[in-house]
């Protein structure tokens, strides 16, 4: 399976009429935030396979509307424009502590960033644990069923050590390295960390898992074991 992973930024190569052309082989694309909901619409628009998301730091008015109760707290009127908007999300879904299996690919996600100044979708280490542990019931039930944990782990920041920069804003999570080393996922896919050369380092092996910077646009293979 090949799999269409984006994050950060509008990526030219990505959103284009030739789109279709290019990626039309595509059998699932993941967000790893900071990109609006309607750039997401337009991949899904375009190439009609499923697309699974998380939020980062930026970019979070449409966060709330994917939050557990928000739509039961908003008066009817409200209510009613709010889902006239959802369409231009074409049916993308949300993965922010959940997991799901999606053609036989079981993806978690834990989206947003290090918290550096108290904004929404940041966590402290504890935090981004405690977190964490939304996956867990989940993950043991894949692990009975289908022998493994995960496939994919989704987030916005990147492992502490992996990828990351020295700055609180985009240091990493030491909690996904504790993550990979006791359940192995094949992928770990991040964003947050901007790439700016072609030759920067967007792959690293840690273990059994391969981190992957997914910054503007990167293609990644999976084998599909089971569904």
């Amino acid at each position: 399976m090949k799999i269409l992973c984006v994050a950060d930024h509008r990526d030219p190569l990505i959103y284009t009429s030739s789109l279709k052309k290019r990626y039309g082989h595509i059998e699932m694309i993941l967000g790893a935030g900071d990109l609006d909901m309607d750039y997401y619409g337009y991949i899904v628009s375009v190439l009609n396979k499923p697309l699974l998301f998380v939020f980062g730091n930026h970019n979070l008015k449409d966060l709330p509307r994917y939050r557990k109760g928000y739509y039961h707290s908003l008066p009817l009127d409200e209510y009613s424009k709010e889902l006239e908007l959802l369409p231009k999300t074409y049916g993308s879904t949300y993965v922010g502590g959940r997991v799901k299996n999606i053609n036989g690919v079981l993806i978690g996600g834990l989206g947003g960033s290090m918290s550096y100044n108290n904004g929404p979708n940041q966590f402290t280490e504890v935090q981004m644990f405690l977190y964490s542990l939304r996956l867990l019931p989940k993950m043991i039930w894949n692990r009975i069923v289908y022998g493994r944990y995960l496939d994919i782990l989704l987030t916005h920041a990147p492992p502490r050590g992996i990828h990351d920069d020295d700055d609180r804003c985009h240091r990493g999570f030491q909690v996904f390295r504790t993550f990979i080393r006791f359940f192995h996922p094949r992928y770990l896919v991040h964003g947050h960390i901007h790439l700016y050369d072609r030759n920067e380092n967007r792959r690293t092996q840690v273990g059994k898992t391969t981190v992957v910077n997914a910054f503007d646009h990167v293609v990644i293979e999976l084998e599909v074991e089971n569904e």
